[in-house]
């Protein structure tokens, strides 16, 4: 498997609507697999195909050292929300390093799509893996966790943005 190259805040394809995948089978399993090498790498939980620089849909997770247990890919997801019941907690992302704050995300969601066979699958998540399933999707439709945080919270983050070594490298 190969570690691929994380994109970084400023990138166009990170703003960019990712394709549906329509085809399925060994080539998927293996971009799946480089994605999933790459997160680990890079210290994440979760990483969307638009992150390594692909506008297709699909994402991975390792939710696994936490409550939910979970690791794997999803191709295609939609979700939508159980209840109203939303939860505050601390997010970041492997495309904007050293920036992270508090994000307010549904609890609990229901999740489908597809495995990388191209299997059906559904899930109901909570918490954790929750929080994952709809940071990776907006990522999926070219939308950063920035857009979901308070107008004094997201000055702070760009202001930190601007002074990083990262972005001015």
């Amino acid at each position: 498997m190969t570690v691929r190259e994380v994109r970084l805040y400023g990138d166009p394809v990170l703003n960019t609507r990712a394709e549906e995948v329509t085809e399925f089978g060994p080539s998927l399993e293996r971009l799946a697999q480089d994605m999933l090498e790459t997160m680990e790498d890079a210290g994440g939980v979760g990483l969307a195909a638009n992150q390594i620089g692909l506008t297709k849909r699909i994402f991975v997770f390792d939710c696994s050292h936490y409550q939910d247990g979970l690791r794997g890919a999803i191709i295609n997801p939609s979700w939508e929300a159980v209840g109203d019941k939303t939860q505050l907690g601390t997010e970041g992302c492997l495309s904007i390093p050293g920036i992270s704050q508090p994000t307010e995300r549904f609890n609990t969601v229901r999740v489908s799509g597809f495995d990388t066979s191209g299997r059906p699958l559904a899930m109901v998540a909570s918490g954790l893996m929750a929080r994952c399933i709809q940071h990776e999707t907006d990522h999926l439709d070219g939308v950063l966790f920035l857009q979901r945080l308070s107008t004094e919270l997201r000055k702070e983050s760009m202001k930190a943005i601007r002074e990083s070594d990262w972005f001015n490298a």
